[in-house]
Formats: structure tokens, sequence, C-alpha cells
């Protein structure tokens, strides 16, 4: 079983970096213009990135939780 979830973890901690990463890109990139837009004119396609990124982020990194919660409930 640990040779199955360890590369899990491994891989599900990659993703959760990859995702903030590019969220964190994505915020950067936002202009003044996008700042100071109308809210009634709806969401820019970086706002709708940074939004995806974000929520990626969570759910690896749930996922990574709950990978190494299953690897400690299996080692005892």
């Amino acid at each position: 079983m640990n040779y199955v979830l360890i590369p899990l973890i491994i891989i599900f901690v990659a993703l959760t970096v990859v995702s903030l990463v590019r969220g964190i890109i994505a915020f950067l990139n936002s202009t003044k213009e996008d700042l100071n837009r109308d809210p009634a004119a709806g969401a820019t396609a970086n706002q709708l990135l940074q939004n995806k990124m974000m929520f990626n982020r969570i759910k690896f990194q749930g996922l990574a939780v709950l990978a190494v919660a299953i690897l400690l409930a299996f080692s005892r």
C-alpha cells in the first residue's frame, strides 16, 4: 500500500505547487484596468483563471492530505 500512496502524495503535492504558482502568476498579470473595472461587467479571463487555479490548489491539497491520512491509518 505504501508503494502506491507515497507516489500519489508526491504527485498531489507537485500538482498543488503547480496550481499555486499558476494562480500567483495569473494574479500578478492582473492589470490596473482589471482592478478598476465595473464589477457588473463580469469577471475577466484572467480573473477566471485565478479562480480556477486556486480551486485546483485546494482540491489537490485536500487529496494529498487524504492520502497522508490513509497512509497513516494503514501504517498502524
